[in-house]
């Protein structure tokens, strides 16, 4: 039989979960409108400075793009998988997600490489803008699948449920920074 002990204990985790909920969305919504901010800022010079703008994009690699793309809509499928196993087999598809944010990872340094020798700095200040607004991301998918991975190895559904929802919020953010920065 239940004590009140017990159900005082019952309350307060129902109350620290919605607590956790809480950070976890402000975390979400706080981190959008960092790039919101920082993705506005780059479709304004390339309004403002059109030249240096079709000079930035001759440097880009939208195939690249692309992969990386793939690569984190393979990754959120992962994470999504272990959200739907709930507490049975999710190492697997966390360590998947991981592994597909890693190569993300791999790929965008290798772009970095071939951007940074071909000359992309002679975009200037539009140049810079790219490489903070893809780094901060870049930092973000690796710290990500450093918690996937974290995760893995001791997983719970409270924090399994978490990283997938901030690694959906990753892969939103390059969802819509992929056709500003590489298509446009």
């Amino acid at each position: 039989m239940a004590t009140i002990d017990d159900m005082d204990i019952a309350a307060g985790s129902a109350e620290s979960g919605e607590a956790d909920s809480l950070l976890l969305w402000i975390l979400v919504w706080s981190e959008l409108a960092a790039f919101g901010a920082l993705l506005i800022a780059f479709m304004v010079m390339t309004v403002v400075d059109i030249e240096r703008a079709a000079l930035l994009r001759s440097h880009l690699h939208p195939g690249l793009a692309a992969l990386n793309t793939v690569l984190l809509v393979m990754s959120g499928w992962q994470a999504a998988l272990a959200v739907r196993r709930g507490d049975g087999a999710v190492r697997g598809p966390l360590l998947l997600a991981a592994l597909f944010g890693l190569l993300f990872a791999t790929v965008k340094l290798v772009e970095y490489g071939v951007e940074i020798r071909s000359g992309i700095a002679a975009a200037g200040g539009l140049s810079e803008l790219y490489f903070l607004i893809t780094g901060f991301h870049l930092l973000h998918v690796v710290f990500g699948a450093g918690v996937l991975l974290l995760v893995a190895w001791r997983p719970s559904r409270a924090n399994v449920v978490m990283i997938a929802t901030l690694w959906h919020a990753i892969d939103l953010v390059w969802l819509v920074m992929f056709p500003i920065v590489y298509l446009t």
